[in-house]
């Protein structure tokens, strides 16, 4: 592919906008020359910003926009009465082919109703669910749908499973990955109405690797590469495993301090547990995908900085090149 990828970036969007923001662009521009970056906010604050940095200036793009969707906004509302917000203009940018993909850290709401007004779902999809890689025991799987849609039915579980199956495959780079749908037990009879309805659907899709229910407590040790449930479970599940692995690094490196003798004891192990951090901090993962969208839309966290900014906009590498996006419409029928 020798064409840049273009990935429009709400420079004003997050906890730590556009300083961090603007940082992780510049950053993912100096490490491949495969992309563009877009920045869309506030022109003099972006310009401020960059003015600071060395970086290929045919490469990055500033687009002025001069609104800015908070949190505390209603989301479609927002969307439709803000036409200038940074949010609604790089999202437009993608509508009209003139970025491959978008990236946030601003309202994941103004994100996700972006997505399915401004964008729109590719033809057939029933629902656009969000997809982050989480760490485990073997690696990382996927967790679809995390936030996006609380209220899902059958047909969309198998359609996230579905477009999990080719994301997983043409981005992680994961062969013919397992699947399996969040459940209380092993047992098929277990379960609630949804999971039970959906699992006949599951064991009869011949388009993704189905091995059956998982139970919360193996989704860390890898039971299965990709994880699928509704959005509630989902994000219940997201932020359980990020508090928890937050606590106990924060209780390791506590109890590793409290003693001379297990401060000494913590050079001797210092750079495995770095490792090991490393391995559960969300940001070495990049943003949620939100997939079946007729172009890419990364959300990342609020508090991103300007590391979790540079991987989500190098993550939008595979994605284009390898046209999930179009995998995605071949493998979905109405």
């Amino acid at each position: 592919m020798d064409r840049l990828i273009k990935v429009a970036v709400d420079a004003m969007g997050g906890d730590n906008a556009p300083a961090e923001i603007v940082k992780g662009a510049v950053e993912a521009v100096n490490e491949s020359t495969k992309i563009k970056v877009i920045l869309v906010g506030d022109e003099a604050a972006v310009k401020g910003e960059l003015a600071k940095y060395s970086y290929d200036k045919e490469r990055i793009e500033v687009v002025h926009a001069s609104e800015i969707i908070t949190n505390n906004e209603h989301p479609v509302e927002a969307v439709r009465k803000k036409k200038d917000a940074s949010t609604v203009v790089a999202q437009k940018l993608v509508r009209t082919g003139d970025a491959d993909a978008f990236v946030s850290a601003g309202s994941t709401g103004a994100v996700l109703v972006g997505g399915q007004l401004l964008i729109g779902k590719i033809k057939g999809v029933e629902r656009a669910p969000l997809a982050p890689v989480i760490p485990t025991e073997k690696g990382v799987s996927l967790l679809i749908d995390c936030g996006a849609n609380v209220d899902a039915r059958p047909s969309h579980l198998v359609q996230f499973a579905k477009m999990g199956t080719i994301y997983m495959e043409n981005v992680i780079g994961r062969k013919n990955p397992t699947v399996a749908i969040v459940n209380v037990g092993a047992e098929e009879e277990k379960g609630n109405q949804l999971v039970r309805d959906t699992m006949p659907l599951l064991k009869e899709c011949k388009d993704i690797n189905f091995i059956g229910s998982i139970e919360a407590r193996e989704i860390p040790h890898g039971g299965a590469d990709i994880i699928v449930c509704e959005a509630f479970t989902g994000n219940v599940i997201l932020k359980l495993y990020e508090g928890v692995a937050s606590t106990l690094l924060g209780r390791v490196k506590q109890t590793l301090k409290s003693s001379l003798k297990t401060k000494i004891g913590a050079l001797f192990v210092k750079d495995a547990l770095k490792n090991m951090a490393k391995e559960f901090d969300s940001s070495e993962y990049g943003g949620a995908p939100m997939l079946g969208l007729k172009g890419l839309v990364i959300k990342s966290h609020g508090s991103s900085k300007a590391k979790d900014i540079r991987i989500c906009i190098l993550k939008c590498i595979a994605f284009v090149e390898n046209d999930v996006t179009g995998k995605i419409s071949e493998h979905i029928k109405e």
